[in-house]
């Protein structure tokens, strides 16, 4: 088994309690896949009231056996309904977040408020091991930096996420820093994760690394950049072994692939392996120029315009930049599970079947 770690590498038993926030999402329910093939018996799933959650049942049906699966519904800005999911939990995967939401206030309770919540939870039971805390390469800042040089965990995160026009970036940045405070001031023992891109059958879309369809026309805009993508098995094992290793509080885990393909590639095998559409290729240099008039012009028009193009996103998105997975490799043994061309095989099949079935 990939990333195996020996039972006294462990800092918890198969016997004991484990909660799974966000469990019947995408990432998710792979990883109680995963826990439960490694033999765990005693998982807690929370997912949200309006969750399908199909899939997860069909994975616990399948490979459950004999452990206890409790699948429970609740709502994490609720501090009640954290205290109850948190009881006798020792270690909590927190993968529940506002994905998706365009307003700074909104993403800010459904990632930040929920994440303080669940900890407050953890802290009122007194059984806590380690917090898992999954957040993603969209908090890091990335402009101080020439092009072309490593992002690993050690590089800056933004000062100033209100500026970047992105809610979730801005939200995950404070979820990190609600993180960091209460592991420093109240002892939490927390890993915070973040993956790259996470694809795979069920998130078919392409990633806005790439380029974007705003304008009726994909623009491409990643040119010979490598894309930090991670398959979903592979980052699901990242984020089961962030919770189990021994002497890994306090550590931030950066998750992508091996053999990263650059946007270039990643466009042209879409193309031929999917559907084929019109796309023009925008240099960076006409990008950042691009994003920077987008973003002048949002400024002066007070909003008329939504800032979402901007210097900050470009250096974020579309600067040429290469990645790294060797403290996820050297500290937790992780390996890929599934290689980047396997991977991108199956997802490539995934978008072909489901635009049969639009």
């Amino acid at each position: 088994m990939k990333g195996t770690i020996l039972p006294e590498k462990m800092i918890i038993c198969p016997e004991d309690l484990i909660l799974v926030t966000g469990a019947a999402g995408f990432i998710g329910s792979k990883l109680v896949e995963i826990l439960l093939e490694r033999g765990f018996r005693n998982l807690r799933c929370f997912a949200r009231p309006s969750s399908n959650s199909a899939k997860l049942k069909s994975i616990v049906q399948r490979c459950g056996g004999a452990a206890r699966v409790e699948i429970i519904t609740g709502n994490l800005l609720s501090r009640e309904d954290c205290i109850a999911a948190a009881k006798d939990v020792t270690l909590v995967y927190h993968l529940a977040a506002g994905r998706g939401q365009k307003m700074y206030a909104d993403a800010y309770m459904n990632s930040v408020v929920t994440t303080r919540n669940l900890i407050e939870g953890c802290l009122h039971h007194h059984s806590l091991r380690r917090f898992v805390s999954i957040s993603s390469f969209s908090v890091y800042s990335n402009t101080g930096k020439p092009g072309g040089r490593l992002l690993d965990e050690s590089c800056p995160v933004e000062q100033h996420p209100e500026l970047r026009g992105d809610a979730y970036a801005f939200a995950k940045v404070k979820q990190d820093e609600l993180v960091a405070h209460y592991r420093k001031k109240f002892g939490v023992p927390a890993v915070i994760v973040r993956p790259g891109y996470v694809y795979g059958p069920g998130n078919e879309g392409i990633t806005g690394r790439v380029g974007i369809g705003t304008f009726g026309i994909f623009l491409h805009l990643g040119g010979s950049n490598r894309i930090p993508l991670t398959f979903v098995d592979n980052c699901a094992e990242a984020i089961v072994l962030a919770g189990l290793k021994q002497g890994v509080d306090g550590e931030i885990f950066n998750v992508v692939d091996d053999d990263l393909p650059s946007s270039r590639e990643f466009l042209r095998l879409y193309k031929r392996h999917v559907r084929r559409f019109p796309s023009v290729y925008l240099p960076h240099m006409l990008s950042y120029l691009l994003c920077y008039l987008w973003e002048k012009y949002s400024q002066w028009s007070e909003g008329q315009l939504p800032p979402v193009y901007s210097r900050k996103e470009w250096h974020t998105a579309w600067k040429p930049t290469r990645y790294t997975n060797e403290k996820l490799k050297s500290l937790l043994g992780w390996m890929p599970r599934v290689s980047s061309r396997e991977g991108l095989c199956r997802f490539f099949e995934s978008c072909k079947q489901k635009g049969r079935h639009a």
